[in-house]
């Protein structure tokens, strides 16, 4: 048994925001009272100064597990999760092979079931991601993904696109898009704009992320289908998913913590550390992503979490892949550039990395209740660390060396302390 003492507990789904103790005994929460004594044979954690929230839940990762394990495989991404505080993530589907087969599911599934926290998997919207030719989406639901995503390559052909959301309402399943429109994008990873400009670039202009969210927001409100919109780096992709939302629409959006907490100036420090699709914008697209999220326009952070090799990084700037990594910052990183500043509070931003995630994949998931699984996450969210080192395999993150707010102390997922 476990006994969290003397913290703050912050559950969104019933909006408790207090002090409150809670007691583990095995997978579950068996107590939450404002004094719960401890007897002996419990281990005890003591929460003081620490919020106590619902492990949080990442729906957009990579793992490059099968194909790319030089990057990062299924374990090392799971104690990497596991590090920043998450006890459930979902993996894309663009691994070697990808993910659009029972096959290659089964490989990830059967792997998971060893790692130290939940992993849980998306399969592909098209055969080998080329965007011609819809999965089996019924068959993939019966083997276990839990939703479906081209992520990394976007879907030009628009009746491939209204063909799968139209399967996915009927499977009530969501379709998380990817929105790049390549035909655009001279350079990929870099805005075009001024530090292009500079770097004699031409880039990847917002239009191209813009004209895809325009049509896939349009299609859901034809459909009614679940849809996502990954990754939105752009203040006119913003505007466009907030119509669509006073439309009917049944479109979620994500945010990552690097495009509220940066702007393409950044590559002029980092490099290809900072190089990332769709590319860090200017400084009006990342205070409109931020607005967004306070009005619930944007309602998952979400972190893209995408490792490399250090050879792979230190190529020239157009030859470097994009990406970085993401899942032992993301907390942090919103307390300090979100709830630091006062633009969200602490149920809010906890709101965006748990449950919304959840409801998002139909996961039951996201919050803490008596006789339901501890999944729990413990931070001080008044103590800063250097960011230094990391679990993952990968360390390809233009937050090294920065002081962030909100160190995680314990993880518990499924009972157990991890």
């Amino acid at each position: 048994m476990i006994l969290i003492k003397n913290g703050h507990m912050i559950d969104p789904l019933s909006k408790t925001d207090g002090q409150f103790d809670i007691l583990i005994d095995g997978e579950n929460v068996v107590k939450i009272d404002r004094n719960i004594e401890k007897t002996d044979g419990v281990k005890l954690i003591d929460a003081s100064g620490c919020i106590v929230c619902p492990g949080l839940i990442d729906v957009h990762c990579h793992f490059r597990d099968p194909g790319f394990t030089s990057k990062e495989d299924i374990y090392t991404g799971a104690k990497s999760a596991a590090r920043g505080g998450y006890t459930t993530v979902i993996c894309m589907a663009n691994t070697k092979p990808v993910v659009d087969n029972t096959e290659t599911l089964k490989y990830i599934m059967d792997k998971a079931k060893t790692a130290v926290i939940e992993v849980l998997q998306v399969a592909s919207i098209t055969k080998g991601m080329e965007g011609t030719e819809l999965t089996d989406m019924l068959k993939l639901k019966s083997d276990g993904v839990v939703g479906f995503s081209d992520d990394g390559k976007p879907i030009m052909n628009s009746k491939i696109a209204i063909e799968a959301m139209e399967i996915a309402r009927e499977l009530d399943m969501p379709l998380s898009f990817h929105e790049e429109d390549k035909s655009l994008i001279t350079e990929n990873g870099i805005n075009a704009g001024e530090i292009s400009a500079l770097m004699n670039l031409k880039g990847s202009p917002h239009e191209a992320e813009d004209v895809l969210v325009a049509r896939d927001a349009a299609l859901a409100i034809s459909t009614k289908a679940k849809i996502n919109i990954q990754h939105i780096s752009s203040c006119i992709s913003v505007e466009l998913v907030r119509w669509a939302k006073k439309m009917g629409a049944n479109i979620a959006a994500e945010a990552t913590p690097h495009h509220f907490s940066l702007t393409e100036k950044m590559i002029l420090e980092k490099g290809s550390l900072a190089k990332v699709n769709p590319p860090l914008r200017t400084e009006k697209d990342r205070k409109a992503i931020i607005e967004a999220l306070k009005d619930n326009t944007l309602q998952i952070i979400a972190t893209d979490h995408a490792p490399h090799t250090k050879d792979e990084k230190s190529k020239n700037f157009t030859e470097a892949p994009s990406g970085m990594i993401g899942l032992e910052t993301a907390l942090p990183l919103s307390i300090t550039n979100l709830v630091k500043p006062g633009y969200l509070n602490y149920m809010e931003v906890i709101e965006k990395l748990t449950v919304n995630p959840a409801k998002l994949y139909n996961l039951d998931r996201g919050y803490i209740k008596e006789g339901h699984r501890a999944d729990i996450t413990i931070f001080n969210p008044d103590e800063q660390y250097r960011v230094t080192d990391f679990d993952s395999k990968a360390c390809n993150s233009p937050f090294i060396g920065m002081k962030l707010y909100g160190k995680i102390k314990n993880t518990i997922f499924n009972g157990k302390i991890i």
